[in-house]
């Protein structure tokens, strides 16, 4: 698995992967929705499997010594790598953006921890939508980004309504830095597990998927 890897990092990787990831430092950014950091690393996924598209990565790899099933989990792997490394990269300029912008957020969650637990549900989402599409038809990568963007953005707004409106998730989650990290870490572990369940079920699901196609 490791050399699979090795290729999806050395073969397959948009240029575009470790640029979107570096855009943690959007959370500095005053009354920003800063989940759409979440948006642009999955606009690196689907440009990594359109060129995949267009230099038959997909063919190339199935003509490795490998089960199809272990095609999707690479690319499942790589991508969780991505995503959990931008998440620890994220740590510090949420500590950063909380000293600078100390009135908080005023378009969706404050920069904090629970920002962290609410990006990996939406990762763990996203990563079901878009691949359970993708590998249906590895050919129709567009419409997989279609649909992974329309459900993002719902998200985003439902996050922007939820900042306003929810008195609790406003008055006791929503506060900028390390104020009430208590309720802030419950929604870390949520968003946590949630990810590793949305994971799991979206390789289970891409593999059936992918497996029936012919190619």
């Amino acid at each position: 698995m490791f050399k699979l890897l090795k290729k999806e990092v050395s073969l397959s990787m948009h240029p575009t992967v470790p640029i979107m990831m570096c855009l943690v430092f959007m959370v500095l950014i005053p009354n920003y929705p800063y989940l759409l950091i979440c948006f642009y690393t999955i606009l690196a996924t689907f440009f990594t499997c359109l060129v995949g598209r267009e230099n038959n990565d997909i063919i190339y790899t199935m003509m490795l010594p490998i089960a199809k099933a272990d095609v999707v989990k690479g690319r499942i792997i790589f991508t969780v790598c991505q995503q959990m490394l931008q998440m620890i990269l994220l740590v510090p300029f949420i500590f950063l953006s909380a000293y600078l912008n100390p009135i908080g957020n005023q378009v969706g969650t404050d920069a904090n921890i629970a920002l962290i637990g609410i990006a990996f549900l939406t990762y763990g989402i996203s990563n079901l939508v878009f691949y359970t599409v993708y590998y249906k038809n590895v050919g129709k990568v567009g419409f997989a980004f279609l649909c992974t963007s329309t459900v993002v953005t719902i998200i985003i707004i439902v996050d922007i309504i939820m900042s306003h409106a929810w008195p609790l998730y406003r008055d006791v989650i929503d506060c900028p830095g390390t104020q009430n990290i208590t309720y802030q870490l419950i929604v870390l572990v949520i968003g946590v597990i949630g990810y590793m369940i949305l994971t799991v079920m979206t390789y289970k699901r891409s593999v059936g998927l992918f497996i029936k196609q012919d190619l």
